[in-house]
C-alpha cells in the first residue's frame, strides 16, 4: 500500500463541480475513497496568462495499483471530462506550452517510490516550484512524507 498525493486543478466551466466530479471519479476507479483532502484555493494560471483563476487542490489516497495504472485511471479521468489529451507542446524556445484546461489530475508522489520514465515522472518535478501544489500537498501529507520530500 502506497502513500498516493494527487494534485487537482481546473479552470474552465463550473470548477467547483470539475473537481468534485474528479475526486468521485477517482474514488470509484480506486474503489476506495480518498484519506484527505486540502482546501480549494483559487490561484492566478501557471506558465501562461488567461483571465480564468485556477481552482487547485490535493488529494490522498491509499493504494496497492501501480504507477502506470494510477497514470491510466487520470488520463481516462480528464479525457471523460472532456479535456482534450495530446502530447505537450513546445514553444519555438522549447519551453511548454500550457493551456486552459477543465480539469488536469497529477500524480505528485507514489510513496517514496522515484520514477523516471519518458512519460511518468514521480516525485513530479516541477511540483516544489509551484505554490498551487504545495500549499494544498502541506496541509494533508504524512509526516514521513514531509521527510522524504525535503530531502529531495
Amino acid at each position: 500500500m502506497a502513500e498516493v498525493y494527487f494534485s487537482i486543478g481546473t479552470n474552465s466551466g463550473d470548477r467547483q463541480r470539475n473537481i468534485a466530479d474528479a475526486l468521485e471519479r477517482l474514488s470509484e476507479c480506486f474503489g476506495s475513497p480518498y484519506v484527505s483532502l486540502s482546501d480549494i484555493i483559487e490561484t492566478e494560471p501557471w506558465g501562461f496568462s488567461s483571465e480564468e483563476k485556477f481552482l487547485n487542490c490535493a488529494v490522498r489516497y491509499d493504494l496497492q495499483s501501480a504507477p502506470e495504472d494510477i497514470l491510466s485511471v487520470c488520463k481516462k479521468i480528464e479525457a471523460d471530462m472532456g479535456r482534450k489529451l495530446s502530447a505537450p507542446e513546445y514553444d519555438s524556445e522549447g519551453r511548454r506550452v500550457y493551456k486552459s484546461r477543465i480539469i488536469d489530475i497529477d500524480i505528485l508522489l507514489y510513496g517514496k517510490t522515484r520514477i523516471d520514465f519518458p512519460h511518468l515522472k514521480i516525485p513530479h518535478p516541477l511540483m516544489k516550484e509551484r505554490e498551487f501544489v504545495m500549499l494544498p500537498l502541506s496541509e494533508i501529507i504524512s509526516d514521513g512524507m514531509r521527510d522524504f520530500l525535503s530531502r529531495n
